[in-house]
C-alpha cells in the first residue's frame, strides 16, 4: 500500500513538471493599458482631453424655468385673456479648443430647446421666434398662439487666427440686456445671426473688428398700407397683381392734374448684399468701451403691372433704386468694485437711419413685423418700418430711430444682487411720409373702392381721420425695471424681476382702439366731427420670476 502510494505521487509529480515547462514557452497576455481622461488646464476650469487627441473640450449647460405676469386692460371679442406665461428652457454648450501655430482653434455650439405657454401678452410665447421659425405653435383652439415648442441653434461658430466664421452674437451689439430677465429696454441685440468677421489685436487693449453679416434677421421691412400685423395682404384683390405678402401701391398715371391710374410694387426685400458692421473696442481692468458701426441695404422690385388700373395716361414711373441704411453705436461699461465686488455700470446710445432693428428700438415689442399691438388692450399700434416708398416717385423713404440705455449691477452680498435698467427711444418716419401714403389711399380707394386698405391705413390727407389715424405716426418709449436675484449656492439663480412700459405719440393724439373699438370703421362720421375716443400713450407692468442651474 505505500508502494502505490509512493508510485502515484511520483508520477503526479512527473505530469507537474513537465506541464510546467510547457506553460513556460508559451506568451503571456498583458492588461490593455487604461487611457483616463486628462485635465486640461490651458483654457479654465472644466476643460479635459479629448482622449486620442490634442484638442481640449468643456461640456456645460443650462436649466431655467420662468413665469410672467402682464396686466391686462380688455377682455374685448376676439382678443385674448392671457396675463400669465410659463416657460421651460434646456440649453447645451460645447466648446472645444485645440492649440496650433496659428493660435487656438476654437469650435462653439449652443443648442436651446423650450417649452413655453401662455398668450404674448403675458410673456410666454414669441410672435419674434415664430416668423423666423424658431417657435412652432401648437394647434386647437386653446392653443394656436399661446403653446410653442422652441428649438433654436444658437451658437455654431469657428474662431482661428483672429477670424470668427458661422452662427454667433452681432459684433455690433455691446450691453445686449446683459442683466435683465425680460430684455425688455431698447437696444440692439442679435444674439443668433450668421456672419464671418476678422477681429485684428491692435494692443493696449484696443482690438478692432470688420464683420460680414447676414441682413435678413435685421429687418424691420418696407412699409405696405396692405399688409397687417401678421405680414399678410389684408385684401385678396391685390392677388391680381401677383403680390401676396407686401403690395405696396404706386401712382402711374394721372388724369390732368389728378393721379387716376395706379399700380402695386413687390416690397419684399431680397438678400443681396449682407450688412457691413465694424467696431473698435477697448478693455481694460475699469472696464470696456466700444464703438460700433453698420451699413443695412433696403431694396425694392419693379411696379408689377405696367398698364396699372384706372383711367388717363401713363406716365413713366422709375424703378425703385436701392437705399443703404445705417447706424452707429457707442457704449461704456465701468467696473465698480470700489462701491462693491461686482458691481458694474452699463451706458450705451444707439441711432440708425433705415436701421431699425440695429437702435434695437422694437426690442420690447417685438420684431419683424411692421406694427405691434405688444399690450393686451393697448390703445394703439406701433410701426417699426425701416422706410416707406414715395407713391409719387416710387422710390425708398428711410425713417430713423434712436435709443439710450443704461443699466446698474449691484452686490447688495455675495449672495444678493441686483440689477436696475432703464431706455428711452424715439421712431420718426421720412418727411412727409404720412402724406403721401394718405394721398395714394384716396387715389385707390377713389379709383377701386372695392380693394380698400383695411384699419392700417393713414387715410386722406387734411381729413380728420388722417389726423388721428395710428399709421406712421412718430413714437416714443420707455421702459424702467429692476430684478434681485439670490444665489444660495455656487451657480443657482432664483430672482424676481418688475418692469414699466410706456409708449407714446411724439406729438398729436391718435385714436383709442381700446375704448372705441370700432372707431375705424366709422371713418366719415369721424371726418364729419362725429365722437371719437383718443390717448397719446399707453403703459404695462410687468413682473417674471427665475430658477436657473449652470453647469
Amino acid at each position: 500500500m505505500s508502494l502505490l502510494r509512493s508510485s502515484l505521487l511520483g508520477s503526479a509529480a512527473a505530469f507537474a513538471a513537465v506541464g510546467a515547462a510547457h506553460a513556460a514557452d508559451l506568451p503571456v497576455k498583458k492588461a490593455v493599458p487604461i487611457e483616463y481622461v486628462r485635465i486640461c488646464t490651458a483654457y479654465g476650469a472644466g476643460f479635459f482631453y479629448i482622449p486620442g487627441t490634442d484638442t481640449c473640450i468643456r461640456l456645460s449647460g443650462r436649466a431655467r424655468f420662468e413665469g410672467g405676469y402682464q396686466t391686462n386692460y380688455t377682455r374685448q371679442f376676439g382678443q385674448g385673456g392671457d396675463t400669465a406665461g410659463y416657460r421651460g428652457l434646456a440649453r447645451i454648450n460645447v466648446d472645444a479648443r485645440t492649440q496650433t501655430g496659428y493660435g487656438t482653434l476654437r469650435a462653439f455650439l449652443r443648442v436651446e430647446v423650450a417649452s413655453r405657454t401662455g398668450g404674448p401678452y403675458g410673456g410666454g410665447t414669441s410672435g419674434t421666434q415664430q416668423r423666423i421659425a424658431q417657435a412652432f405653435p401648437g394647434l386647437g383652439v386653446d392653443q394656436f398662439g399661446r403653446a410653442q415648442q422652441y428649438v433654436n441653434a444658437d451658437k455654431a461658430f469657428v474662431q482661428f487666427a483672429g477670424f470668427t466664421a458661422g452662427r454667433a452674437s452681432s459684433f455690433f451689439d455691446f450691453y445686449a440686456h446683459d442683466f435683465e430677465f425680460t430684455a425688455a429696454t431698447a437696444g440692439s441685440d442679435m444674439a443668433s445671426t450668421n456672419l464671418l468677421a476678422y477681429t485684428a489685436t491692435l494692443g493696449n487693449g484696443f482690438s478692432a473688428t470688420l464683420s460680414v453679416e447676414d441682413p435678413v434677421f435685421r429687418r424691420s421691412g418696407i412699409f405696405s398700407p396692405t399688409v397687417n400685423a401678421a405680414g399678410v395682404a389684408t385684401n385678396a384683390a391685390v392677388a391680381n397683381f401677383g403680390l401676396l405678402n407686401s403690395p405696396i401701391p404706386v401712382v402711374i398715371g394721372y388724369n390732368g392734374a389728378a393721379p387716376s391710374r395706379y399700380s402695386f410694387v413687390d416690397g419684399i426685400e431680397k438678400s443681396r448684399l449682407p450688412d457691413f458692421v465694424g467696431a473698435l473696442r477697448y478693455d481694460s481692468a475699469w472696464g470696456s468701451a466700444q464703438l460700433s458701426a453698420a451699413s443695412h441695404e433696403l431694396n425694392a422690385n419693379n411696379v408689377q403691372n405696367g398698364a396699372g388700373t384706372g383711367t388717363g395716361s401713363n406716365i413713366s414711373i422709375p424703378h425703385t433704386r436701392t437705399q443703404y441704411g445705417w447706424a452707429v453705436q457707442g457704449g461704456l461699461k465701468v467696473n465698480m468694485p470700489f462701491i462693491a465686488p461686482g458691481d458694474t455700470f452699463y451706458l450705451q446710445a444707439a441711432y440708425g437711419e433705415g436701421a431699425q432693428l440695429y437702435t434695437g428700438y422694437s426690442s420690447y415689442s417685438g420684431n419683424y413685423i411692421q406694427n405691434s399691438a405688444t399690450i393686451q388692450g393697448q390703445k394703439f399700434s406701433q410701426y417699426f418700418s425701416d422706410a416707406t416708398i414715395n407713391p409719387i416717385t416710387g422710390q425708398l423713404q428711410l425713417s430713423n430711430s434712436f435709443t439710450v440705455s443704461a443699466a446698474y449691477l449691484h452686490y447688495w452680498s455675495p449672495a444678493w444682487r441686483s440689477a436696475f435698467f432703464a431706455s428711452y427711444g424715439e421712431m420718426d418716419f421720412g418727411r412727409g411720409a404720412r402724406a403721401a401714403q394718405g394721398a395714394i389711399f384716396n387715389v385707390v380707394n377713389t379709383i377701386s373702392p372695392a380693394i380698400g386698405f383695411g384699419v392700417n391705413t393713414v387715410g386722406a390727407p387734411g381729413t380728420r381721420f388722417f389726423q388721428l389715424s395710428q399709421a406712421l405716426r412718430d413714437t416714443y418709449q420707455i421702459v424702467a425695471g429692476a430684478n434681485l436675484i439670490w444665489s444660495p449656492v455656487k451657480d443657482l439663480d432664483i430672482g424676481v424681476e418688475g418692469l414699466y412700459t410706456q409708449i407714446g405719440m411724439q406729438r398729436g393724439r391718435v385714436i383709442d382702439a381700446d375704448k372705441d373699438p370700432t372707431a375705424y370703421s366709422r371713418v366719415a362720421a369721424i371726418n364729419a366731427g362725429g365722437f371719437v375716443r383718443t390717448a397719446t400713450n399707453d403703459g404695462v407692468q410687468q413682473i417674471r420670476i427665475r430658477v436657473q442651474r449652470d453647469f
